[in-house]
């Protein structure tokens, strides 16, 4: 099997190595691209050291079953033709093709069986809060369908690349030592602050990372559900939070919700109130699973649930997705 990582460099191509190495992923051979600030850089994988080459429009990608790409929008629109002109399948984990007609968008415990019907070679990652929110979802959709979600999202610096939560770090000492603060990555300090904006606002009032969840989760659920959303950006370093209330077609009580939970694919309950017993972020950076709490019946609506859960987005959210979906393609024959 041979596999490339389009963006090794970032956050979530470095994610990408340890994942592959974690999941025993098989690799006979491992390429790695950059651009020109990353090419030359050099990883080790598996005691073996591997230098970021330069991506260009060659035919570096012949032979490559896989390519894990994670260099954003621009980059996988302008090289996608390059990475699959020899065959190999495009995990794209950018946004550039997840709302198109004739590309899978694919979170592997919902959908799975969309990666085998890709005309372009390509399947798309969809947003890191969408992933991990319909991981949740499903287990109820199982129940009986769901309807309607509104969802608030508690995003970590995280998902805005390494360099952001380098400068929380980074803002948190300058606060602490009194200095002025330098704000590169967000909008506004995001040192003890939360900014109720991520990505830029549409004409509706929603922002793009908003309007995501809307149109992401209907593609891969293949369902009418209507998803408002408010995406948050907080002071946390790495793993998104969401609280999520939704309202089914028939009533779901707590113990059924819970059992669906605790069953479903992916995900792991901590629904303990009285032991003080539920996700935080602090605690699950670099697990796998979604994680699943404050499970409760919604008050204002008899057909409504409402639950909270966590999950790593640069894992779950991004590499993990993309790697479990290159082994479901392995595990059913379709790729090598």
């Amino acid at each position: 099997m041979k596999v490339a990582i389009v963006g090794a460099s970032g956050a979530v191509g470095q994610e990408f190595l340890r994942v592959l190495d974690e999941r025993n992923f098989p690799v006979d051979e491992l390429l790695l691209f950059g651009s020109t600030r990353s090419a030359g850089r050099k990883y080790t994988f598996r005691g073996k050291e591997i230098e970021v080459k330069l991506l260009q429009h060659n035919d570096d990608f012949k032979g490559v079953d896989i390519a894990f790409t994670s260099a954003g929008a621009g980059t996988s629109k302008e090289f996608a033709d390059t990475i699959t002109k020899y065959g190999a399948v495009m995990i794209d984990n950018s946004s550039a093709f997840r709302m198109d007609n004739d590309i899978p968008l694919v979170v592997p415990e919902v959908n799975a069986a969309d990666a085998l019907n890709r005309p372009r070679g390509i399947i798309a990652n969809p947003n890191c809060t969408t992933i991990q929110m319909v991981v949740a979802l499903k287990a109820i959709e199982n129940l009986t369908h769901i309807k309607r979600v509104h969802v608030a999202t508690y995003q970590a610096a995280s998902g805005a690349g390494a360099a952001a939560m380098d400068e929380l770090y980074e803002q948190y000492r300058q606060v602490l030592a009194g200095e002025p603060v330098k704000v590169e990555k967000f909008a506004y300090q995001l040192a003890f602050n939360l900014i109720p904006q991520i990505d830029v606002f549409t004409d509706n009032g929603y922002t793009k990372e908003e309007m995501k969840m809307y149109n992401e989760t209907r593609k891969i659920m293949h369902s009418d559900v209507k998803v408002s959303a408010t995406c948050v950006r907080v002071p946390a370093l790495r793993s998104h939070s969401e609280s999520i209330w939704i309202e089914t077609e028939r009533p779901v009580s707590v113990e059924e919700a819970r059992e669906a939970f605790a069953h479903g694919e992916g995900l792991v309950l901590m629904d303990n109130p009285e032991k003080k017993e539920y996700p935080m972020p602090l605690f699950l950076a670099g697990k796998d699973p979604v994680y699943v709490g404050r499970i409760r019946k919604d008050l204002s609506n008899e057909n409504g649930l409402t639950f909270w859960i966590v999950g790593d987005q640069i894992k779950k959210g991004a590499a993990l997705n993309a790697v479990q979906i290159a082994e479901y393609l392995i595990k059913v024959k379709n790729i090598g």
